[in-house]
C-alpha cells in the first residue's frame, strides 16, 4: 500500500508546482521533500517527476496517483465533517478567502451571526482575489471561498470544487460628476461618449479586467486605462475625484448612496455572480453549512438596504 503522507506531497506538487513552494506551505526543507518523493517512487516502481529545465513535471503515471489520491482526500474530509456534525458544539477553525467588496460588505455581518450562533468556531479571513483564492482553496489553504463572476466571462469550474450562488451584484457605468451623458441616451451609447476619458480598471490578467475591456471593445473603442488597482474603493475615489471613469458595483456602495453620477450597462452586462466555493468533501461540514447561511443572512441585509 503506498504511503498517503508521500502520496499527498506529491498532489501539493501539482497544485503548487515547485519543490520549493511545497516545502514553504508545509513547513519542510526541499531536500526532505524531495527524498520523501523518491522513496515514494521507488514503492511505485515507475518514474514520477521529470525535468523541464529548472523546474519538474509530474508523469502519466503521476497524474494517476494523484487523481486517487484527490477522492482519498476528499473521501477523509466527508469523514471529518460526519465527526463534527455528531457533535453538539461546533468548534475548530474555519479558513475564508474573500475579494474586498465582499469583505467589506457581506463577511462583517456574516461574522456577527456565526459569533452569536456558534461562539467556539475560530474564523480566520484572508483579502484574497478569486484567481489566487481558487487555487488555494484546491491546496487546502481556505475551506470557503468568496468568489465572483462577470456577465459572459465563466469561470473553469473544478468537478472537485462545489459552488453555491449568494447574489447578483448590479454593475454600472460611475462618471465624474463634470463628465455629462444624457439620461435618454441608450447604455451602449452611454459607454461611446466616454471613450476618451482616462479609466480605473483592475490589473491585467483578472477576469474583471477581461471583462471590462470586452465590454469597451464591443461598444466600439480601446479603454485608456491610466489606473490599475483591485481596490474598488480607489476606483469610487478617483470617479468622485474626476480622474477617471470606471464600472462599479453595488456592493463597493454598501447600501448606501451613490456618491457619483451611475448609468445602466447594456444587457447581458449587467451584473456580476458573486458565489461561495468549497471543496466537494467539505461542503457538508457544520462549519461550513453555518458560515454558508451566516452569508447568506448578510446577502439578504444588504438586499434590503440596496
Amino acid at each position: 500500500m503506498f504511503d498517503l503522507h508521500r502520496l499527498r506531497l506529491l498532489r501539493e506538487l501539482k497544485h503548487r508546482g515547485t519543490l520549493a513552494a511545497v516545502a514553504a506551505a508545509l513547513s519542510y526543507a526541499p531536500s526532505s521533500v524531495s527524498q520523501q518523493l523518491s522513496q515514494l517512487e521507488a514503492e511505485v516502481g515507475v518514474p514520477l517527476l521529470e525535468p523541464v529545465g529548472r523546474r519538474v513535471r509530474l508523469t502519466p503515471q503521476a497524474e494517476i496517483l494523484v487523481a486517487h489520491t484527490e477522492a482519498v482526500l476528499e473521501r477523509l474530509e466527508r469523514a471529518e465533517a460526519d465527526v463534527a456534525a455528531s457533535l453538539s458544539d461546533l468548534t475548530g477553525t474555519l479558513r475564508i478567502a474573500s475579494f474586498q467588496t465582499a469583505a467589506l460588505t457581506l463577511v462583517p455581518a456574516a461574522l456577527d451571526r456565526l459569533r452569536d450562533r456558534h461562539p467556539r468556531l475560530r474564523v480566520h479571513v484572508t483579502h484574497r482575489e478569486p484567481e489566487r483564492a481558487l487555487p488555494a482553496l484546491q491546496a487546502r489553504d481556505f475551506d470557503l471561498v468568496l468568489a465572483e463572476e462577470y456577465p459572459g466571462n465563466p469561470g473553469p469550474r473544478p468537478a472537485e470544487l462545489q459552488q453555491e450562488d449568494l447574489l447578483d451584484d448590479p454593475l454600472h457605468l460611475a462618471l465624474p460628476p463634470s463628465v455629462s451623458v444624457p439620461d435618454a441616451a441608450a447604455p451602449t451609447a452611454a459607454l461611446r461618449s466616454v471613450a476618451d476619458h482616462p479609466w480605473v480598471m483592475e490589473p491585467e490578467g483578472t477576469t474583471a479586467r477581461h471583462w471590462a475591456v470586452a465590454l469597451c471593445r464591443s461598444a466600439g473603442f480601446e479603454p485608456d486605462v491610466r489606473f490599475e488597482t483591485t481596490d474598488l474603493l480607489l476606483h469610487q475615489r478617483l470617479v468622485e475625484q474626476g480622474h477617471a471613469v470606471a464600472f462599479l458595483p453595488d456592493l463597493v456602495r454598501n447600501g448606501q448612496p451613490p456618491t457619483v453620477p451611475l448609468h445602466p450597462l447594456p444587457r447581458g452586462r449587467r451584473t456580476r455572480r458573486i458565489f461561495t466555493v468549497v471543496r466537494q468533501g467539505s461542503s457538508r461540514h457544520p462549519a461550513v453549512l453555518a458560515c454558508r447561511d451566516a452569508l447568506r443572512h448578510a446577502a439578504g441585509l444588504h438586499a434590503r438596504r440596496a
